[in-house]
């Protein structure tokens, strides 16, 4: 009962928190300094994670599901299956979730880090709106980064499982995109790109509602951190079945 009570004032806090955030939203003027530097550090920063798990997820993806292909005589059918399942799956929640264990235990750690050394406590004396400057700024750049390094996955993992065709079956670039242009639809791609933005969303906003409430000192910036990377992937996933659903709602097979 305990844990259930718990679970429930965070889902409580974040709530809260997130409107907090739609209130700012239409409370001009905005840090826009901040908020490249936050992309900075949140996208461009992460690039390198996102190159190595992108390749990775297209050429296990192909080497994986090539024996059984071929036993049922489908191996023509390898790049649609792999585009289909990266563009609508793969790449949107694995990325997000690996990013929430980067992203999110970092807002986690720095915010808390200001909240225990008074930083934070020292902007509202001064009239500085903190929210705006270290809440606002860092969710804003998630929900832009997010989407634009999915979209850079997909394209790595595509050029992973076509490395892997090239080198098992001698496929040509050529016959590889044509095989996934024709398979590939606007209801495959779109979603799995647009879901990302409600993942960023979840990644900065759970990061930071867990950081500018650290309490404990030391202990509770290291214990932000892990309960922001936790919390934020079990959201993703729990808000991709739901997206799920809704694309076949939208887009029924």
């Amino acid at each position: 009962f305990e844990r259930w009570a718990t679970g429930l004032v965070l889902l409580g806090g974040l709530w809260q928190f997130s409107m907090r955030f739609v209130k700012t939203l239409g409370r001009p003027p905005y840090e826009f300094r901040e908020i490249v530097r936050q992309l900075y550090a949140t996208g461009f920063r992460s690039l390198s994670l996102v190159t190595v798990v992108g390749v990775v997820i297209g050429a296990v993806l192909t080497m994986q599901s090539r024996p059984t292909m071929i036993k049922f005589g489908a191996e023509a059918f390898i790049p649609a299956m792999v585009a289909v399942s990266v563009l609508r799956e793969l790449s949107p929640v694995l990325i997000s979730v690996i990013l929430a264990g980067r992203v999110g235990a970092g807002i986690g750690a720095e915010l808390g880090s200001m909240r225990v050394g008074e930083q934070i406590d020292a902007m509202e004396v001064a009239a500085v709106d903190p929210y705006k400057l270290l809440v606002f700024t860092r969710v804003v750049a998630c929900m832009i980064a997010l989407p634009v390094l999915t979209i850079y996955a997909d394209f790595l993992a595509l050029g992973g499982s076509w490395l892997i065709e090239k080198v098992e079956s001698g496929m040509t670039i050529s016959h590889f995109i044509t095989s996934v242009v024709r398979s590939v639809d606007f209801s495959d791609y779109l979603p799995g790109v647009a879901k990302t933005i409600f993942f960023g969303f979840t990644i900065g906003i759970v990061g930071c509602y867990e950081g500018y409430h650290s309490t404990g000192g030391t202990e509770g910036v290291g214990k932000s951190a892990t309960d922001a990377a936790v919390t934020s992937s079990l959201l993703i996933i729990l808000l991709d079945v739901l997206f799920v659903k809704l694309t076949f709602m939208l887009w029924p097979v």
